[in-house]
């Protein structure tokens, strides 16, 4: 559990290799998912520089093909977050694979991650230096299957850090670009449910209450058969008894 702990710690701070360390611990000492550590450890590698040395020698892609091996069922069941890390990691099976963006800070956002490092805005301010400058190579690359995807996955992750540093406005303008692309993602299809809960909850801290509870019927009426749709369920439940709103309530879904 402090290695876990650690990890994350460290995944804040954006010290990839430290990180990795505490990941490769976990999948030597650790039963819970070996898939997930082996995923982390592929992606803190996928973070440096791809002139810097790797630890042990160890090479990103291979580890992300390693991943779906270690797959394992608890109570006849794989962790969500372990289907999670298996699919993403597909995308390396190709023999020229497009990398990942920012996998940690996806599979953070996956942990509440950004909720974490609300009250750090320095934290807040080195993470969204690092998806500028993925955003910044997502546009200099040729447009690919991914492309989209991948640019939705910034603009939903820029909004959080937007929303943490108080520019609610920018944060709102992040989100709808995803929303706006919706029809256009083909991969990762948990990212609009997702984005209009955040939406939602931007709403609610600005006090637009009605607005809140639309959106959040939308995201739990409007999308079925996405990754960690249980986790995301649970999040628009929570909310919407917050707000004493009625869970089954039929509002106009449709926005």
């Amino acid at each position: 559990m402090c290695y876990w702990e650690l990890m994350w710690c460290f995944t804040y701070k954006r010290g990839w290799k430290i990180a990795y360390f505490y990941a490769d611990l976990l999948s030597k000492e650790s039963r819970w998912s070996k898939a997930m550590y082996v995923y982390m450890k592929a992606a803190y590698l996928s973070m440096l520089p791809k002139d810097e040395s790797r630890p042990f020698g160890e090479d990103e892609v291979e580890l992300f093909r390693q991943v779906p091996t270690f797959k394992q069922k608890i109570a006849g069941k794989s962790p969500p977050t372990e289907k999670f890390a298996i699919r993403k990691a597909r995308r390396y099976k190709a023999s020229c694979p497009v990398r990942l963006p920012v996998p940690v800070l996806e599979m953070m956002y996956m942990w509440n991650g950004f909720s974490m490092i609300s009250k750090r805005p320095e934290l807040t301010e080195g993470l969204m230096q690092t998806l500028i400058e993925a955003e910044r190579s997502l546009l200099e690359s040729p447009e690919n299957e991914y492309s989209v995807d991948d640019r939705c996955l910034i603009h939903l992750l820029k909004g959080l850090c937007w929303k943490n540093q108080g520019q609610l406005t920018a944060a709102e303008e992040s989100f709808k670009k995803v929303c706006s692309s919706e029809k256009k993602i083909k991969f990762d299809h948990y990212l609009v449910p997702n984005t209009v809960v955040e939406l939602s909850l931007l709403y609610i801290d600005q006090g637009r209450r009605d607005e809140a509870i639309k959106l959040l019927h939308k995201a739990k009426q409007n999308y079925k058969d996405y990754s960690m749709e249980s986790r995301t369920q649970f999040r628009i439940h929570a909310s919407l008894a917050k707000l004493k709103a009625d869970p089954g309530e039929d509002d106009d879904t449709h926005l």
